[in-house]
């Protein structure tokens, strides 16, 4: 149950120019664009700012990791490889969680997204 295609997703969010879109925005109401601000989430806790696309992206990926991860467990308990089935358990449900997280959150941007759409300007 792994995200077959990354690439699609991220080429989806090239094609809706999201930079484009928040920096017209951002000029338009004063602001330079959006930013998320949180000091763990650059590289090595560098405390850099990330764009909502850029966090998105790499949960994402973390996602994914943990479906792959889990999918390479199941596969090694049913060899044989692997007797283990607590930690194989263990990789699934993270993998069950995190995804059910990630549909949660989708389904919270797109509800926002239909706010904003209702909007009248």
């Amino acid at each position: 149950m792994a995200i077959k295609n990354i690439a699609a997703f991220q080429q989806t969010l090239g094609n809706a120019d999201a930079k484009g879109w928040t920096s017209k925005v951002g000029n338009e109401f004063g602001t330079s664009g959006f930013k998320i601000e949180a000091p763990s989430v650059g590289p090595a806790g560098t405390g850099e700012a990330k764009t909502f696309g850029e966090f998105l992206q790499d949960s994402l990926g973390k996602v994914n990791e943990l479906q792959q991860e889990a999918n390479v467990a199941m596969e090694k308990l049913a060899s044989g490889e692997s007797q283990n089935l607590h930690e194989t358990l263990l990789a699934v449900e993270k993998a069950d969680i995190s995804f059910r997280t990630m549909n949660q959150v989708r389904t919270k941007v797109l509800d926002a997204y239909r706010e904003i759409m209702k909007m009248q300007i």
